[in-house]
């Protein structure tokens, strides 16, 4: 019996048919892989049309289920057909509960390998080189509390390059990131790739894993390790040579920065370490004459082939650019002010508001809330992005 013709799956089949598109170049295809939580008898809604009304509709600027809904009770006819709704459009209450109860850990592989596919390759680089950086971090929730009272902690990863989140988890309220660190990054190619975390992740097994599946690490040295730390600062940092410097000027403030790089030996005790890394920071307000400093300590796995001073320098200043995600996501979507608490909707919500910004990045958008606000003037414009 051939398939009704609101079907997404008829009408993208349709399309990819005549446009020549390969199979999976719609995002409703990768979401057809979801599997639905529901019970088969009384399903009004294909899982797909909802998933891909609530993608759609927060890459226009939606915030919450009610948003969400709205947007997709005033589709016009041809947007309707490409998203497979038929005669009405789910109610809130619809997509609420299916949010609520779809896997969120499924509906983040699907949007973050669709994204991942989609990153521009870059230029081929000379044998050994980094083939990408990744910025692991975690971020609360605030507004959304679980059953015991704790604010929904989630763990992203993140490419440095591209601005797109690779992927993304929900920590689980008895443990820490520590324990999500593997999980999340079992859904991202790390061959030849550099990680990048704060000193949480600065930890033993985090190293063999990485080291296991072909990745590299760069991280931050902190009282966490005291026996590493010591072993770092005991180190003669006076007679190295600062290999990489820079002065920039910006955001209210000037910043002054001064790297140094050393081999370490088999002594440093922490493993696969190859490289020990010192980074002096000087700031000061542009209106001020008093200068702040800070210095930090990194230990990496990369080699001296590997470690150019650029490439050290700008993936340790880089990972600050996943708090620039964070800022967007409670800013723009407005997640810190977030009541949205039950089940599942706190880490699937995250996981829409990840790929919006990380799909209008991709589109060439520098400022996500003019993306969203241009995107929600026409609903073909949120669709065209589907694909």
């Amino acid at each position: 019996m051939p398939a009704s013709p609101s079907s997404p799956i008829a009408v993208l089949t349709a399309h990819a048919g005549l446009a020549g598109a390969e199979p999976d170049a719609d995002l409703l295809l990768a979401l057809a892989e979801v599997p639905d939580p529901r019970e088969a008898r009384g399903r009004r809604h294909r899982l797909v049309t909802v998933l891909g009304i609530a993608v759609a509709a927060v890459l226009a600027g939606a915030r919450c289920y009610v948003a969400i809904a709205e947007w997709a009770h005033d589709l016009p006819v041809t947007a309707r057909l490409r998203l497979g709704i038929c005669r009405r459009a789910p109610s809130e209450s619809t997509i609420r509960r299916i949010l609520q109860a779809v896997d969120p850990e499924a509906l983040d592989t699907a949007l973050s390998s669709w994204l991942a596919a989609r990153i521009p390759q870059p230029p081929p680089s000379r044998p050994g080189s980094v083939a990408r950086v990744v910025a692991v971090d975690g971020k609360s929730a605030r507004g959304a509390r679980g059953v015991d009272g704790r604010a929904v902690h989630l763990l992203g990863a993140f490419d440095q390059a591209s601005g797109v989140v690779l992927g993304q988890t929900e920590v689980d309220g008895k443990s820490n990131e520590i324990t999500a660190f593997a999980p999340l990054l079992d859904r991202v190619d790390l061959l030849g790739a550099l990680v990048t975390a704060d000193a949480l992740h600065t930890q033993r097994g985090h190293a063999d894993y990485l080291h296991d599946r072909g990745g590299h690490y760069l991280w931050i040295v902190k009282p966490n390790q005291p026996r590493l730390r010591t072993q770092l600062l005991g180190l003669p940092w006076r007679q190295i040579p600062v290999v990489h410097e820079c002065r920039d000027r910006g955001h209210g403030r000037v910043e002054h920065r001064q790297l140094k790089i050393t081999a370490v030996g088999a002594g440093i005790g922490f493993p696969h370490a190859q490289l020990a890394i010192q980074l002096r920071r000087r700031r000061r307000p542009i209106d001020s004459a008093t200068w702040s400093s800070e210095t930090i300590y990194a230990v990496t796995s990369l080699d001296w082939r590997q470690a150019r001073a650029d490439v050290v320098a700008d993936a340790v200043r880089g990972h600050w650019q996943i708090e620039a995600l964070h800022w967007i996501r409670d800013v723009t979507f407005g997640e810190d002010l977030s009541q949205i608490r039950t089940g599942h909707g706190p880490a699937t919500m995250a996981g829409l508001r990840n790929f919006a910004v990380s799909r209008h990045r991709l589109n060439g958008a520098t400022n996500i809330a003019q993306a969203c606000r241009r995107t929600a003037r026409h609903p073909n414009r949120a669709l065209d992005l589907l694909t």
